[in-house]
């Protein structure tokens, strides 16, 4: 294989498989979803959705965003596979999980009276939340082997422990819900956390490394590191949570409750079910950009590697979405949702942006450059309160959409300017003609879906997702040579 070939495989490896995984994660919830509905109805579907969000609101705080801060740690120390390189990081992290873990579960625990009352307005789920604070504990603790598995990019591992992990909770909840219905909530939580902990220290078992002293002073310096980004990306995290909130109070006192269920369903669309891609592949590009973030043309490289690979992805992607938006959202919610048909197709255009200025917005995070992360955060959170407050004002939920669809557009250059002048990263002029074809592709499709002449559409529409697919197809073939990869394949069946 050649070396030009073998990024743009790798890529496509794990996206594939991530995207297998996260694709049965998705139907793992979906049933557990239908169960819950089944056996403990919609108070109890809402108790549970309470408890599992006000758990994952202290854990998004107390856990200080080491998620993520400690992959950028541990792939950026791991030089050559060795193992050695990283065994004082990886000692390191344990110890910050297990004291992050132990800060959630104790101020989940002291504060479960207040959790009850601000959470359900009086104090009856006080010992749900005492119970619950030992899940704290069990998610920080397989946090702790999840990144160190991402960290090393032992990407099959990492895939087995999140499928398993999921699906053994669901196994364990499914007869305790039959059983003992509302009485089974907390046992639930309680027992999938365990389930994920479990898949999580046995898979990283399969990786030996060898366990290192760290001084006190060792682990109060690199210690402070990894938090200060994981700070960082908690602060940024909470700005996007607050400004999705006050939207959802504006269009509520301006539109009614009811525009709120409209307006969560169809960016539960764009961001759970398309925008998902971008997490599945994250999973190997922020490590893989991290142990390489202090060489700027191999970063150029590998964010260009990155962002060919998400424009062919999502276009399909999204010529589908738009030929079938109607379809979909009758199938996942009523036809009574059908109003946010044009909130979405105008939304779902700006993921197309969204997958280049992603790819080139986790060169900051990469770099650890906290300074301009926090200002990009604030300011472009604040953008997308005003466009979205503005958007629907105007226009309703179409106008959330077509807001939506700026914002990304705005990000996208200002996210351009920042890395060129920060990090001198540009795209090549090849590169720009294939996305400005994937851009021209999905506006004629956009386009054809306001034709009245329903088979004139549909058959138009049909067409350019034929061309997609072949535009797709030629250009990965080029890269990997699709042809050889298959022959290979069937050769080895064979034998």
């Amino acid at each position: 294989m050649s070396e030009s070939r073998s990024p743009y495989l790798q890529i496509l490896k794990t996206t594939s498989l991530f995207g297998g995984v996260q694709f049965f994660n998705i139907i793992i919830s979906i049933i557990r979803t239908k169960f819950i509905a089944i056996f403990i109805g919609p108070a109890g579907m809402g108790i549970a959705t309470l408890l599992n969000s006000t758990i994952n609101i202290v854990s998004g705080i107390t856990s200080l965003g080491i998620e993520t801060s400690a992959v950028k740690h541990i792939s950026g120390s791991y030089k050559n596979d060795d193992l050695n390189t990283v065994s004082a990081n990886v000692t390191i992290v344990k110890k910050l999980v297990l004291f992050t873990g132990i800060l959630g579960a104790l101020l989940t625990l002291f504060l479960s009276g207040w959790l009850s009352q601000l959470t359900f307005g009086h104090s009856e789920h006080t010992f749900s939340f005492v119970f619950l604070s030992i899940t704290l504990l069990f998610k920080q603790l397989s946090t702790g082997k999840l990144v160190v598995l991402q960290g090393l990019r032992k990407m099959r591992l990492l895939a087995k422990t999140n499928f398993y992990g999921n699906l053994f909770g669901l196994l364990f909840s499914i007869p305790l819900y039959y059983y003992y219905r509302i009485d089974a909530i907390v046992p639930t939580i309680i027992i999938a956390s365990l389930s994920s902990l479990f898949f999580s220290f046995y898979y990283s078992k399969k990786i030996e490394i060898v366990k290192e002293d760290v001084s006190n002073d060792q682990l109060v310096t690199e210690g402070k590191h990894i938090i200060r980004l994981g700070i960082m990306l908690t602060l940024s995290g909470f700005l996007t949570l607050l400004s999705t909130y006050l939207i959802q109070i504006y269009v509520g006192k301006i539109g009614g409750i009811e525009e709120v269920g409209f307006y969560n369903a169809g960016f539960t669309l764009l961001n759970s079910y398309v925008g998902i891609i971008f997490a599945v592949m994250a999973t190997d590009y922020f490590p893989r950009l991290a142990a390489i973030c202090d060489e700027n043309e191999k970063v150029r490289i590998s964010v260009i590697q990155q962002s060919f690979i998400s424009i062919l992805i999502i276009t399909p992607i999204i010529i589908l979405f738009l030929i079938f938006i109607p379809l979909i959202i009758k199938i996942l919610y009523t036809p009574k949702f059908i109003s946010i048909t044009s909130m979405v197709s105008f939304g779902i255009l700006g993921m197309l942006l969204r997958a280049v200025s992603w790819s080139m917005g986790y060169v900051i995070i990469a770099k650890g450059d906290s300074k301009i992360f926090v200002k990009t955060a604030v300011g472009f959170n604040v953008l997308l309160l005003i466009m979205n407050i503005l958007g629907y004002f105007f226009y309703g939920l179409e106008g959330l959409g077509f807001s939506f669809l700026v914002y990304n557009l705005i990000h996208f250059f200002v996210i351009k300017i920042i890395v060129k002048r920060r990090y001198g990263f540009y795209f090549d002029n090849d590169f720009y003609k294939i996305y400005l074809i994937c851009i021209v592709i999905c506006l004629m499709t956009f386009l054809f879906s306001y034709i009245e002449f329903s088979i004139l559409k549909y058959g138009l529409m049909s067409l350019m997702g034929l061309v997609s697919l072949l535009f797709v197809l030629h250009q990965v073939n080029k890269k990997i040579q699709l042809k050889g990869i298959f022959n290979s394949v069937i050769n080895r069946k064979n034998d």
